[in-house]
């Protein structure tokens, strides 16, 4: 049985499903629940509780239907001409226009800084045998969800900054040019 920190859950879903993952951080996000908890529990309006449940022990039944709900999701984006990727950047968008617009520069960047910072002792902290009950497997299992969780937060602090790889825009655009078939 998997266990996932809290929201944990989206980055199987990430991993299975990028179109509904893509969806969960815009105004589709409902679109995406519903379409994630009929793939996964057989009823549009679960709880995310319950779908957390049931990805914690989904086997690749679960997992099928929910790659199946993705493509699905991708196609009806598509017919109502949605870019989920526009969706999402215009989305990140506004949140950056608002720390524009606040004038607080100093929130955002202390911010940025704990999390990274965080991480980068915590990680030290690992490796020079400063955390005890390492050995222990109960301790190891949470120490390493713990890192999992601060890595991801640091990763989001990183992007926004700095933006995504160029590798990630040439991928995305790949994935572009291969769902529009070809052209000519």
């Amino acid at each position: 049985m998997t266990s996932f920190a809290k929201g944990g859950w989206k980055s199987l879903v990430r991993a299975v499903a990028p179109a509904l993952a893509t969806a969960l951080g815009t105004p589709l996000a409902g679109l995406a629940v519903a379409a994630i908890s009929d793939a996964v529990l057989g009823k549009p309006d679960g709880s995310e509780q319950e779908v957390e449940a049931a990805l914690a022990v989904a086997g690749p039944d679960v997992l099928l239907r929910l790659k199946d709900a993705d493509r699905a999701f991708t196609l009806r984006m598509r017919e109502l001409d949605i870019d989920l990727e526009k969706v999402a950047a215009g989305d990140r968008d506004s949140a950056r226009r608002r720390e524009i617009d606040s004038g607080d520069k100093a929130t955002p960047r202390a911010l940025a800084f704990v999390v990274v910072g965080g991480f980068l002792a915590m990680v030290a902290s690992v490796l020079l045998g400063k955390v005890t009950g390492i050995n222990d497997p109960t301790a190891a299992g949470m120490i390493g969800t713990l890192i999992g969780y601060v890595s991801a937060k640091a990763d989001q602090v990183i992007s926004y900054y700095f933006g995504s790889s160029a590798g990630s825009a040439r991928k995305d655009e790949t994935i572009r040019r291969q769902q529009s078939g070809p052209q000519g």
